[in-house]
């Protein structure tokens, strides 16, 4: 484990290198993927011009639904984002030349041109955050003041698991980074928007198949003093970490059964 993260830091450190090379062009990048995914929260600023609550959710705690997984999946898109890259070198061979090097193949994979412009997301993200937790009527507790950092870390750890994973995935299929973006991706934006405006057997497949509601829906839940509209009793709240240790696991299980059946190019 050490060595992969001496590894992934020195890869990473190599890429910031040459990104501030051309330090006008890593503002501008910055600052583009700031405001394209700002257009996410426009679009919920504009829902709430014409309405009060959505889905029995004001706008300060929909916006705190929104920052804690857009910073979460922002800093999981900033360390694991490069996974879904790995289908086109399974497709063209060039995963052989990562295999060859005394160097763990994930931590290759994850860091290969590392983009530091996706700060932009997290940036974007906390500050969505600040607001919310600004504006949101909660009696603050010792509680759940400490779930809010660990609900962002919690979450961009489960949301790093479905990265690796969509990336074993790809050893067999070879071109499906769109799979992979419909749990990542689509997951994050799924997961801005209040539980109670989707359908239960929704709500139950992120809860208890991918596991995404542990990103924010549940611990938010406590933190908001919300009802679970499935019912579930209210100490899943604290279960964040313990999922997201048990999503890395199972995604350290998948990559290395990929791995171990690649083949390679050829015939």
């Amino acid at each position: 484990m050490a060595d992969a993260l001496r590894a992934y830091g020195l890869i990473v450190a190599m890429w910031i290198r040459s990104t501030m090379t051309y330090r006008a062009s890593f503002a501008m990048t910055a600052f583009g993927n700031f405001a394209a995914t700002g257009f996410d929260f426009v679009t919920i600023l504009l829902m709430f011009s014409h309405i009060d609550a959505l889905g029995g959710y004001s706008l300060p705690e929909v916006a705190f639904l929104y920052g804690t997984t857009s910073t979460a999946f922002g800093l999981a898109d900033l360390v694991m984002g490069s996974m879904d890259r790995l289908g086109r070198r399974v497709r063209d061979g060039t995963l052989d030349t990562l295999l060859v090097r005394p160097v763990p193949v994930l931590a290759q994979v994850a860091a290969d041109r590392f983009a530091l412009r996706r700060l932009g997301r997290v940036t974007q993200g906390l500050l969505v955050l600040s607001y919310g937790l600004a504006a949101l009527d909660v009696e603050w507790t010792a509680v759940k003041v400490v779930m809010v950092p660990l609900m962002v870390l919690s979450g961009g750890a489960i949301f790093a698991s479905v990265f690796v994973a969509g990336g074993a995935f790809q050893f067999f299929a070879q071109d499906a980074s769109e799979v992979q973006n419909s749990f990542t991706y689509g997951g994050n934006t799924l997961l801005q928007y209040p539980p109670s405006i989707f359908a239960k057997d929704l709500v139950r497949g992120v809860t208890f198949v991918v596991p995404l509601a542990f990103v924010n829906w549940v611990p938010s839940l406590y933190v908001l003093g919300r009802e679970d509209p499935l019912g579930l009793p209210g100490w899943l709240a604290f279960l964040p970490p313990v999922v997201a240790a048990g999503c890395c696991a199972l995604a350290g299980l998948a990559w290395r059964v990929g791995l171990r059946s690649y083949r390679s190019t050829g015939n």
